[in-house]
C-alpha cells in the first residue's frame, strides 16, 4: 500500500513506518488505543529520509477505499509464551487493511449445543487478550457469530454491549430468520468501504486520561444511521436557511446521547460546509446534564471540538459564548433560556455554525411551550417559550431535535423527523422489556353517608365560582 500509495517515501522510509507500528510500546488498552488513532489519524512526527520537518503518514485511504488492500484471513496460527513452552492461537478469521490486522471474527458451530455466541465473546475478551495480545492490541473491532447470532463489539467491550446490525443503507430493516444477522453484518459493516468508515468515525474510545477506565464501544445501527441522517439535514438547512435540522425519534434504549457524540464528530471533522461549529446541547434536567456530562467531558479528543464546558449560569453561558468564533462544545439546561424582564436575554452570538442539540424535544424546547408567570403584585403575563428566547440569543443557529415522543409541535420547531428508533425495534434487539397493558374493571364502593359528603364539597365548590368543566374534572 505504502509502495504504491506514497511515491515521496523511500524504500527505507517504509520499512522504518512499518518498525513503528511493529513496536508500539506495550500490549494493553492504551497500546490499543494508540494504534487505532494511528490507524484513523496517521502515524505521526514522522522524519522521511534527508528531510527535517516531519510529516503524517497515513496508513489508511478513507477517501478512496479502492486504494487499499483487503483481506481474510482463515485460522492463522499465532505463537505465546504459556508457562515457558511456544503455544498458539488460532483467531478463527482476522481481517486485514494494508497488512494491519484491524478485526478479529470468532465463530462458534450452530449444531453444538455447548459451543454460544457467549463463548465466542469469552474466547475474545479473556483468552486471546490474555494470550494474544500482541495480536489484539491492532484488532480494536470484533465479531461474534454462531451462525444465526451475530453481533458487533470491540475487543475490550463487555458482552451486554455486542449487538446485532439490522440495517443496510437503503434503510430496509431486517426481518428475523436463519443466517439473516449473519448476512447484515456482512452487507452493513463488513463491507471494505463501510468497514473503514465505522473504523475511523464510530469506534469510541475516551481521552487518554482515562484508558484506565477501558472503554471503548463501536456504534450501533440506530445511533451510525440517526447520526448519518442528521449530519445530512443539518446540512441542507444551513444551506437553505431553514435552520430546521431535523427531529430524530429515538425510543428508549437508541443510545441517545451517544448519537449525539457521533454526530458531533461527523460535524466537526466530516462537514466541510459548516467550517468548525459550535455546538450547544440543551437539556431540561439537571440528570440529563449530569449524564451528559460523565460522556462528554471525556471526549474532548473524539469530538475535536476543543473543550466541553459546562454553561453554570446565565452569565457563563453569555461569557463563554459572545465571542467565540468556532469551536467548543457546551451542555446547558433550557432554564437558562427563561423569559426575564429583569435580564432579558439578547443576542448572543448570531453565527452561522452554532447547532443546537435539543434534548427531550417534546417538552420544554418547542416554540409553543409558554407559561403563566405573576410578578410581585400578583399580576399576571405570559413570558415567551424558552425556544424563542433560546433563538433571540442565536438568531442565525440551526436546531436539530431528540425525543422519543415527537409531537405536531416538535416537528413545527425542529423540522421533519429524518430517522427512527422505535419501541419495537428496541424490544426486538432485546434493549428493551415490551410494556403489556391489561385492563381491569376497578370496584369502588361508598357508602350514602360519604357519597352526601362528596356531593356536598362539589356543591361549595359551585356556590364558590367553579365552572361546571372544573367540577367535572
Amino acid at each position: 500500500f505504502l509502495s504504491m500509495n506514497k511515491p515521496g517515501l523511500t524504500p527505507g522510509d517504509i520499512q522504518r513506518v512499518i518498525e513503528r507500528l511493529r513496536n508500539f510500546h506495550g500490549n494493553d488498552f492504551h497500546a490499543l488505543h494508540e494504534i487505532h488513532t494511528a490507524m484513523t489519524n496517521g502515524l505521526d512526527k514522522f522524519y522521511p529520509e534527508g528531510k527535517t520537518i516531519p510529516v503524517t503518514v497515513d496508513i489508511i485511504d478513507f477517501e478512496n477505499p479502492g486504494n487499499n488492500i483487503f483481506r481474510a484471513v482463515n485460522q492463522l496460527s499465532v505463537e505465546y509464551k504459556d508457562h515457558g513452552q511456544i503455544s498458539t492461537r488460532r483467531p478463527d478469521i482476522l481481517l486485514y487493511v494494508n497488512g494491519i490486522p484491524l478485526c478479529i471474527i470468532e465463530l462458534k458451530n450452530p449444531a453444538d449445543g455447548n459451543a454460544t455466541i457467549h463463548n465466542a465473546w469469552e474466547q475474545i475478551y479473556i483468552r486471546y487478550w490474555r494470550d494474544i495480545p500482541h495480536l489484539l492490541k491492532y484488532s480494536v473491532m470484533a465479531c461474534i457469530s454462531d451462525g444465526v447470532n451475530t453481533r458487533l463489539g470491540t475487543v475490550r467491550t463487555g458482552y451486554d454491549h455486542f449487538h446485532s446490525w439490522k440495517k443496510f443503507d437503503g434503510g430496509e430493516e431486517i426481518q428475523p430468520g436463519e443466517m439473516n444477522d449473519t448476512l447484515s453484518m456482512i452487507r452493513g459493516v463488513l463491507r471494505p468501504e463501510k468497514f473503514i468508515e465505522i473504523l475511523r468515525d464510530y469506534v469510541y474510545f475516551q481521552d487518554e486520561d482515562y484508558d484506565k477506565e477501558e472503554r471503548a464501544l463501536v456504534c450501533r445501527y440506530p445511533q451510525y444511521f440517526a447520526s448519518k441522517s442528521l449530519k445530512r439535514s443539518i446540512t441542507d438547512s444551513i444551506t437553505n436557511g431553514s435552520r430546521k435540522g431535523g427531529t430524530y425519534f429515538g425510543a428508549t434504549g437508541c443510545g441517545k446521547t451517544y448519537t449525539m457524540a457521533f454526530l458531533a464528530r461527523q460535524l466537526s471533522m466530516r462537514t466541510p460546509e459548516i467550517d468548525s461549529p459550535t455546538i450547544i446541547m440543551i437539556v431540561d434536567r439537571d440528570d440529563l446534564q449530569k449524564q451528559a456530562e460523565t460522556l462528554f467531558t471525556k471526549s474532548e479528543h473524539f469530538l475535536n471540538l476543543g473543550a466541553v464546558e459546562i454553561i453554570k449560569s446565565r452569565n457563563h453561558l453569555r461569557e463563554e459564548l459572545r465571542t467565540r468564533d468556532s469551536g467548543g462544545f457546551y451542555i446547558c439546561t433550557i432554564q437558562k433560556f427563561c423569559d426575564r424582564k429583569d435580564d432579558p436575554i439578547g443576542e448572543i452570538n448570531a453565527r452561522k455554525n452554532i447547532i443546537c442539540f435539543s434534548d427531550e424535544a417534546h417538552r420544554t424546547q418547542i416554540e409553543r411551550s409558554m407559561s403563566i408567570h405573576f410578578t410581585d403584585d400578583k399580576r399576571a403575563f405570559v413570558s415567551k417559550s424558552y425556544a424563542a428566547t433560546l433563538r433571540e440569543a442565536f438568531p442565525n443557529a440551526t436546531f436539530a431535535g431528540f425525543t422519543g415522543t415527537p409531537i405536531q409541535a416538535t416537528v413545527d420547531t425542529f423540522g421533519p423527523v429524518v430517522d427512527r428508533y422505535t419501541m419495537d425495534l428496541a424490544v426486538a434487539d432485546g434493549l428493551t422489556v415490551p410494556i403489556k397493558y391489561i385492563p381491569r374493571i376497578a370496584r369502588v364502593t361508598l357508602d350514602r353517608e360519604k357519597a352526601e359528603l362528596i356531593e356536598e364539597y362539589y356543591r361549595l365548590c359551585a356556590d364558590e365560582g367553579a365552572t361546571p368543566e372544573s367540577i367535572a374534572a
